[in-house]
């Protein structure tokens, strides 16, 4: 079979991938990165608090984790909301036994809902990160981009308002971004996003707005995907993420530090069968010397003064 020659002619193709998004680069072949106390691995902790409205939009998809039976789903809607009445202190307070402080995706219709929450994540010295208004905000190409734009804003100002503080990161539902997304977000004055999850460390982006960094939120070893969409067990989450923890701390030791990116569900790890667990996994991660338990925008910070915006490479 004859390759098609306007295959080779494909104008866009170049080295890395097929845009200008950003610099492809090795991972191996950069400079390397340093962590306070020379910290070999930096463990960002990212915990997702979503607000499900009880009829699910499907436009212009429908977000996963959603209702499932015919409205009103009583079921799935009460399993979600477990997580902000009872999951997500349950984790706080194993953040607070430790003394470590995480980043929180937070859907901002959870402000007007739940102010108290919200009042609790930021007297825990945790990190606030805009994860659109709520579980029907998604995101993808076809939706227009005054609508996105809309969307993205409503999301940054509530919880500005509800925080005093205007978010710093962004996290799309289901990690889904339109072709307009990434120009929205750096239009809007966001400083990171987490939907692109090809590295262990962050990267910048370029779009017609400016730059945006990217900081990679894996979800292969999100709980979501080992536990609820794999259907493994806690005690096999605990060991994928020891074993990632493992992997990167050696290789950091030969080409500089390296991320371990954890995503958590409250009504997901917060049941009280997986909490003992999930307790054992993070004092074994704040044990470890070579470990920095650290919020997104501290490992944004120290990562972006060693590489300038100006060498903007994956």
């Amino acid at each position: 079979m004859t390759l098609d020659p306007t295959y080779l002619e494909y104008p866009k193709r170049h080295r890395g991938m097929d845009h200008d998004l950003y610099r492809w680069s090795n991972l191996f072949e950069r400079a390397a990165i340093k962590w306070p106390d020379d910290k070999r691995v930096a463990t960002w902790i990212v915990v997702d608090l979503e607000y499900f409205p009880l009829t699910p939009s499907d436009k212009p998809f429908r977000a996963p984790g959603h209702m499932q039976t015919p409205y009103p789903d009583y079921r799935h809607y009460s399993a979600r909301e477990y997580g902000t009445r009872v999951g997500f202190y349950r984790l706080l307070d194993s953040f607070a036994k430790l003394g470590v402080q995480v980043s929180v995706a937070v859907n901002s219709v959870i402000a007007e809902r739940y102010p108290r929450l919200v009042a609790d994540i930021v007297s825990g010295g945790h990190e606030i990160i805009a994860h659109s208004t709520d579980m029907n905000g998604t995101i993808a190409t076809g939706l227009d981009a005054g609508a996105e734009r809309d969307l993205i804003l409503r999301s940054l100002d509530g919880l500005e308002r509800a925080t005093g503080k205007r978010p710093r990161g962004w996290r799309s539902i289901a990690r889904s971004q339109s072709v307009n997304t990434l120009r929205l977000l750096a239009e809007a004055g966001v400083e990171y996003q987490c939907d692109w999850v090809n590295d262990d460390l962050p990267y910048w982006m370029t779009t017609p707005a400016g730059p945006i960094g990217n900081m990679p939120l894996n979800h292969e070893i999100s709980d979501r995907q080992i536990i609820t969409v794999q259907q493994q067990s806690m005690d096999s989450y605990v060991q994928q993420i020891e074993d990632a923890f493992a992997f990167l701390s050696a290789e950091a030791s030969r080409f500089g530090g390296r991320m371990l990116a954890l995503n958590v569900t409250p009504y997901i790890t917060g049941l009280p069968y997986r909490m003992d667990l999930f307790d054992s996994l993070l004092t074994w991660l704040a044990a470890k010397p070579e470990s920095w338990i650290a919020r997104g925008d501290a490992i944004f910070d120290i990562w972006k003064a060693q590489l300038p915006v100006s060498k903007r490479q994956g």
